[in-house]
Parts: structure tokens; C-alpha cells; sequence
């Protein structure tokens, strides 16, 4: 049976509505072509910043338009691209003096769809830039020819690339540091249950009980190949060093994402968030920022995932910039 309370026709547009609803002040919702926008942005902003991808991951994008963070963000259908002409109207909509910088996760539909958005912006005269995200370690391989995935790092590069962006940095420089955060940004993600497939009901792909799908995807991928349950503490160990091994050695301090994929109570994200900040004291790691909950889900799935951001000095202001969205925490600078 279908776990999904979800109206049969058009899902998405009535879930947008119910989020600008929700947030009037924050949001203003564009039915033709489907995006949001900030009503909202700092005045030092210069450049825009559009985000977006399938739908059935709330509360990214949408979740996360507001001052601070997103100009504006496109949702497609559920685990399926937006369309160009969403991201063209969208990135004219949150285009500044300076452009529109695209954050786009590494998935085929994606890029080819922000792609075709970028050359008619440019062509109508508006500076446009990309930055890739692609964090995943699962499906980091020679055998991968799209290569990694773009998964949770997504929020933390989205609020780190807005504080940037109220700073008052030009395009190019929010291109260059949008892939220096990806660069020093890695995730993995596991399940013990697939989501419930919105097309036919049921869960979408089976497992066995005792076992997990180590390295899923947020679209529902199934992993390489499923596992024996290891027990918590060592599932938790073996994804944490995975992660660390694929940041520089030279690492002081880190942003941490434990994040839900749909399923997963908040009562087992915050036992996963204490025994990886107990792994990373123990490597002389500070946490210097940290996001626990459901923040890239894959509609119900039952699993989680860990993102690690290494973290640089000039990059802390960024992370403590004050934001204003439906979704992502209150944040203000230190005192």
C-alpha cells in the first residue's frame, strides 16, 4: 500500500502552495513556470543564487530560499529535473548586478537543464556561472561515468555560498569558491528500508531483513551491494572514517551534516551525531558548525547520511551570516 498522503494530480504545485502559504513574508511562488522566490535579499548582495532538482527531497531547495541563502529555487517533478524554462525564468527573476550563479548537483538531467538555462541567459546579456556539487564518496570509481553523486553537502555549500554572496562577492569569485567548498566536501548515505515508490506504492526496491544498502542514493539508488547490519557503533565508525579519508589530512575543523533520508527519528540522528562528534575529537577535529534532521530526505526512506565540510578560517563567516528561510536554522553572527 501507498504510505504517501499525496494528492493524485499535480503534488508538487500543491505542496509549493502550502510552503508559500506557510511563509508569506519569506517566499513568493511563481506557478508558470513552478519556482520560488526570495522576497527577500541583503543589499550588498550582488549576484543571485538559483538552486534546484527533483521534488521528494524537502526541504531542499525550496526550503532553503530566503535572505541569506537562495534567491530563488526550481523543484521538478519528483526525482526528476526541473525544466529549462523554470531555471531561465527563475535565474531572470534572481538574476543581480552581477549575475546569476547556478548550484547544481551532479545528476544528468540536472546539468543538461541548467545548461540549457545558462546559454539563454547569456545570451540575453546576464553573466551566469555553475557550481557543481558532486560529495558523494559511494559512488566515487573509475567505473562511475557520470562520477560522484551531489548529496547533503548540498545545504551546507548553499549556506556558505549565501553568506558569501551577502558579503558582496562578484560571480567569479563565488564560482571559484563554490568549488573549493565541494572539493573539501564528502557524504554517504545508508538505508535499511527503500522509499515508497509514488507511482505504484510499495517500497521501492526490497531488502533483506538484517541487511543495509551501504552508499544509497537520494533518489533511491540502490547501492553496489547490501550488507550485514554491522551494529550501530560500527556502521557509525566505518561511514565517519570513510568521510575523513577523503578530506585533507591537514583538517582542523568541519561543518557536520547528519541528515535523515525520510524515515529516521530524530531520537537515532542525534545518538549518530554524538558518536561521530566523539570520532572526530578524537582525530583533534573541531566541530565548528553542525545541521541535525531531515535535510535532504528521499521521501520516507529509512536510513541516513553523514556530510563532513572541511572547513577554512576565512570561510566561518560565511557559516555564521545571518539567513532567513523556511527551512534552515536561525543562525546569527557570534558574539
Amino acid at each position: 500500500m501507498n504510505r504517501l498522503f499525496l494528492p493524485a494530480d499535480h503534488p508538487v504545485e500543491h505542496a509549493l502552495t502550502g510552503l508559500a502559504l506557510s511563509h508569506p513574508a519569506l517566499l513568493r511562488l511563481n506557478a508558470e513556470p513552478l519556482y520560488v522566490a526570495a522576497r527577500e535579499r541583503h543589499p550588498g548582495r550582488r549576484v543571485g543564487l538559483v538552486s534546484g532538482g527533483g521534488s521528494g527531497h524537502e526541504p531542499l531547495h525550496t526550503g532553503f530560499v530566503g535572505a541569506g541563502l537562495l534567491d530563488a529555487a526550481v523543484p521538478g517533478r519528483i526525482f526528476a529535473s526541473p525544466h529549462n524554462r523554470q531555471v531561465l525564468e527563475a535565474s531572470r527573476v534572481a538574476a543581480g548586478e552581477d549575475g546569476v550563479l547556478h548550484i547544481v548537483k551532479n545528476y544528468t538531467g540536472d546539468r543538461i537543464n541548467f545548461g540549457i538555462a545558462a546559454e539563454r541567459l547569456r545570451a540575453e546579456g546576464i553573466p551566469v556561472r555553475r557550481v557543481l556539487i558532486d560529495d558523494d564518496v559511494a559512488t566515487e570509481s573509475e567505473d562511475t561515468a557520470t562520477g560522484r553523486r551531489g548529496t547533503g553537502a548540498t545545504v551546507l555549500i548553499e549556506k556558505l555560498l549565501g553568506g558569501a554572496a551577502d558579503s558582496g562577492l562578484g560571480l567569479d569569485e563565488l564560482a571559484a569558491l563554490g568549488a573549493e567548498i565541494t572539493a573539501s566536501s564528502r557524504s554517504v548515505a545508508v538505508a535499511s528500508r527503500a522509499q515508497t515508490s509514488p507511482s505504484q506504492g510499495g517500497e521501492a526496491f526490497p531488502l533483506q531483513e538484517g541487511t543495509l544498502e551501504y552508499g544509497v542514493g537520494i533518489h533511491g539508488e540502490r547501492a553496489v551491494a547490501a550488507l550485514e547490519h554491522p551494529g550501530f557503533e560500527q556502521l557509525v565508525d566505518r561511514m565517519t572514517h570513510r568521510l575523513l579519508d577523503a578530506l585533507p589530512d591537514s583538517t582542523e575543523a568541519v561543518l557536520l551534516l547528519v541528515n535523515g533520508l525520510g524515515a529516521t527519528t530524530l531520537l537515532e540522528l542525534q545518538a549518530v551525531h554524538a558518536r561521530v562528534t566523539g570520532l572526530l575529537e578524537k582525530r583533534d577535529i573541531d566541530v565548528a558548525g553542525r545541521l541535525v534532521g531531515t535535510f535532504v530526505p528521499a521521501l520516507d526512506m529509512s536510513g541516513f547520511s553523514l556530510t563532513l565540510t572541511a572547513l577554512r578560517d576565512h570561510w566561518h563567516p560565511y557559516w555564521h551570516a545571518p539567513a532567513r528561510t523556511p527551512a534552515f536554522p536561525v543562525t546569527e553572527f557570534p558574539r
